[in-house]
């Protein structure tokens, strides 16, 4: 990056957080530094649900999942809507009127301490793990960046997330947040419009779009079904998206204190209603939105050289290994087969773009030839003498942003990566302490705790649970899903039996909690395994789907417990 840039992501950086710690001192009790002392507006809450969901694996990892995969990720959000319609009738009013520190409070209220704790530790388990592989967003950025090891990116980039939220709290998330989406909404709008500007001066959006189409990046609608009939494993598509996607979001926003946490600062219902419902309504076109930049990213290499691989550390670090030579002749070839293309598709090679059909055969070949060569350089760097990183999506869209856009822009763009990550994992972080110390702390420790005394053991909770997520970030450097799509996976294997829970508690008010208990348990067991014969191949379902199994589960299991136990107490 040039000079320029840096300024502009330092200045922009240090500048949030001063204002968020400024906004946020002489905080210091327990409803302050989680919940705001109950006085947020609904557009404080709309702002601080959608940056908490909004990290910067969704600014860097989506964009790529659209280049390689199509817009069909889209089709995941589908069932948001009605979710929040659902959350506003049913647990908005409750949870407000109990004026609860964290949803799983409810639950013993209505069934017992257990099945409190053991909710709640399902959600500080797949919380945890999930706030850690968004951390590990930006440090893959400043990795990039900087050339340094990922260890000591994603401690730098931990290291200032902790302090920033151990220091704020939940004021100081709520308030930069609303700084940050401006800019965020800003940087996206922008790099759109680079991409569109840097294209050929013959293509428009409309053309670019039409290769977008043609190459099968459009494809926003899916109904699942293949020859073989609808196909269970295919992840995304409008009936996993609706029903699958409507289990998770409810669960999400119902039942994560991360989202719980933001609306429960809500000055009324009122408030906590409308900020939810206008996240139903913004959050399906502004994905549609970042998504169809990876899209245009993905037209725009079809008219100039597409990197073989866009991490280019990895390219150094085969360039050191036995396969340096072999190196040599795939770069030498892709570099030919990238000039022979961009020839073939530009005027100067001869080919107008009103010729459809010779423009798709073109390609067609280029998207073949890339696709060999790459598969060559990812077996050399799952050599476990190489041990390399073979995932290169999460990297697509910041190659984009360093090789091809103006200076001060490239510093912008990530900036923006790196607020929606404190944006994000500040919240994440500050719901795991709320959690720790209100779920687990003070139910196993009897003896009451000062106010000043509950204010640093929060903070305490909070450096701890910092310290796990850069652990954890570490370890996801080398996921083999997209960051994007492994959050998703690894929420769907617990929201459904925690949404479960929830629905059991709501509306079946004959179970009791016992039989609530065994069959979380049960279907947790379930899920997992369902999974993991996903991982073997042994079965084919949709991670989405899990979310339907874990919460219909739930249900059916609670309700045949429970009437086991009326037989067993009329005896």
């Amino acid at each position: 990056m040039s000079s320029t840039d840096w300024i502009v992501l330092i200045v922009t950086l240090a500048g949030i957080i001063m204002y968020g710690l400024y906004k946020s001192r002489s905080e210091k009790n327990l409803e302050s530094y989680f919940l705001q002392n109950r006085s947020s507006r609904w557009y404080m809450i709309l702002l601080g649900i959608m940056g908490t969901q909004a990290s910067a694996v969704t600014f860097l990892s989506a964009p790529g999942q659209a280049y390689t995969d199509g817009m069909r990720f889209v089709q995941y959000y589908f069932g948001l809507p009605l979710a929040m319609v659902v959350l506003c009738v049913t647990f908005v009013p409750v949870f407000h009127k109990l004026k609860l520190f964290t949803a799983y409070e409810f639950l013993e209220k209505r069934f017992d301490g257990k099945t409190r704790t053991f909710t709640s530790l399902l959600f500080l388990l797949q919380r945890g793990l999930s706030t850690g592989i968004s951390i590990s967003a930006p440090s893959i950025i400043l990795s990039s960046l900087l050339g340094w090891d990922i260890l000591w990116t994603n401690i730098l980039m931990g290291g200032l997330l902790i302090i920033y939220t151990v220091t704020g709290g939940a004021k100081a998330v709520a308030y930069t947040q609303q700084i940050q989406f401006v800019i965020i909404f800003a940087g996206m709008l922008m790099a759109g419009y680079m991409v569109v500007h840097l294209l050929p001066a013959r293509i428009g959006l409309s053309d670019a779009l039409h290769i977008g189409g043609k190459a099968g990046k459009l494809n926003v609608i899916t109904s699942g079904v293949d020859e073989k009939g609808f196909n269970w494993n295919d992840r995304y598509n409008m009936w996993s998206g609706v029903i699958g996607g409507f289990f998770l979001a409810l669960s999400y926003f119902g039942t994560d204190q991360s989202q719980v946490g933001r609306y429960l600062t809500a000055k009324s219902v009122r408030d906590s209603r409308l900020g939810l419902l206008m996240n139903g309504l913004v959050k399906v076109p502004m994905q549609f939105g970042i998504l169809l930049i990876g899209t245009l990213v993905f037209s725009y290499y079809q008219f100039a050289k597409e990197p073989l691989f866009f991490n280019q550390t990895q390219i150094e670090l085969l360039s050191k290994t036995k396969y340096a030579d072999s190196l040599k002749i795939v770069l030498k070839e892709h570099d030919h087969l990238q000039q022979r293309k961009v020839a073939q598709m530009n005027p100067s090679g001869g080919m107008r773009l009103e010729n459809r059909m010779q423009e798709g055969l073109v390609m067609q070949q280029a998207q073949a030839d890339q696709l060999r060569l790459r598969t060559t350089i990812k077996r050399w760097l799952n050599d476990k003498e190489v041990k390399g990183n073979s995932n290169d999506t999460n990297y697509i869209f910041l190659r984009f942003v360093i090789d091809h856009l103006p200076q001060g822009l490239i510093g912008l763009l990530i900036a923006v990566i790196f607020l929606s990550a404190w944006g994000s994992v500040a919240a994440s972080l500050n719901a795991l302490s709320s959690a720790t110390i209100n779920d687990i702390h003070k139910r196993m420790i009897k003896k009451p705790l000062e106010a000043e005394k509950e204010y640093q053991y929060s903070q305490w909770y909070t450096l701890a649970w910092g310290i796990f997520c850069v652990v954890i970030a570490q370890l996801a450097y080398n996921i083999g899903n997209s960051l994007i799509e492994a959050v998703n996976v690894l929420g769907s294997l617990f929201y459904g039996v925690i949404l479960g829970i929830f629905l059991v508690a709501f509306y079946i008010k004959k179970i009791t909690a016992t039989p609530v208990f065994i069959s979380a348990l049960i279907t947790e067991t379930f899920v997992i395994t369902i999974h993991v014969l996903n991982q073997k191949e042994i079965i084919n379902i949709s991670f989405l789907w899990l979310n339907a199994i874990g919460a219909i589960g739930m249900i059916v299991l609670s309700a045949i417990f429970q009437k086991f136990k009326r037989m067993a107490d009329d005896r």
